[in-house]
């Protein structure tokens, strides 16, 4: 697990069914329409004393897929589309953090999804929940992530980047963590490069928990995720030991192509200043 501290002022310096349901859908992805609901709402993380941001915490943004009576309310202001990726990196966070237990399979067992691709992906991530036991998937988070000796997979940004853990990629990623004031917690042991760690980040600047500047999360993005991370959400889906988490995968891989073309797409006030000119 994970724990990020947000400093305030930066320092300078094989084929399966739901696969072949979404490649017959085909179009352009986008995001799903997850829970009936309202926009996300991510209150309780501005309590976190000291600024922190852990999974624990971050699982509040994921809470409001899993759990939306709980009507909490919204700090910052932002817009339904960064409240969506940020519902959507926050459930990633969770899921790649932990096994989840019963309480959140049965939630999970229960997402709405659509015709998209990544729709459907959600709805087979549900009908996954809703035959799995928390018991089962604990074994295979074990299998496939701690292991013994290691897991059959890891989800490091260095290792998948240099075949080697803690190398210039983790100290790249902690050089820009400082600048936008983030930094870990004492006591956690987890690199901030493991893919939980980096979808957390990525939930908090969308939901404006991490504010950083205009054009500084599209680039953190392509600096420190585009690079390597799609690659081990397609290594999930096809790993010997994934059953559940195949459809992590699969989710993971299809957010991260639609995030990565939505980064692509004007913003609202560039396309502005283009009908203008």
């Amino acid at each position: 697990m994970t724990v990020l501290i947000h400093t305030g002022t930066p320092k300078k310096k094989n084929e399966t069914s739901d696969q072949e349901a979404v490649r017959a859908v085909g179009g352009v992805l986008e995001l799903a329409d997850l829970i009936e609901a309202p926009q996300l709402p991510v209150s309780r993380l501005s309590n976190v004393p000291a600024r922190a941001l852990s999974v624990e915490a971050v699982m509040d943004l994921a809470s409001e897929i899993l759990w939306p009576e709980l009507g909490h309310e919204q700090p910052v202001e932002i817009d339904d589309f960064d409240a969506n990726r940020a519902q959507e990196y926050s459930l990633l966070a969770m899921l790649l953090s932990r096994s989840p237990d019963g309480a959140t399979l049965s939630r999970i067992a229960k997402l709405h999804g659509d015709a998209t691709p990544l729709g459907l992906a959600h709805l087979a991530l549900a009908q996954a929940a809703g035959n799995a036991s928390a018991e089962g998937i604990e074994r295979e988070y074990f299998t496939l992530f701690i292991g013994v000796g290691r897991g059959e997979l890891l989800p490091y940004g260095s290792y998948y980047l240099t075949g080697f853990l803690n190398e210039r990629p983790l100290a790249r990623l902690r050089e820009d963590l400082r600048a936008h004031g983030i930094e870990r917690a004492e006591g956690q042991a987890e690199p901030e490069d493991h893919a939980a760690t980096l979808c957390e980040i990525m939930a908090g600047m969308a939901s404006g928990q991490f504010p950083i500047a205009v054009g500084m999360q599209q680039q953190f993005f392509e600096k420190h995720l585009a690079s390597w991370i799609g690659r081990f959400f397609v290594d999930l889906e096809r790993a010997e030991a994934a059953d559940f988490y195949r459809h992590v995968g699969t989710l993971g891989r299809l957010f991260l192509e639609t995030d990565t073309e939505a980064f692509r797409l004007p913003t609202k006030a560039e396309a502005r200043n283009r009908e203008e000119t």
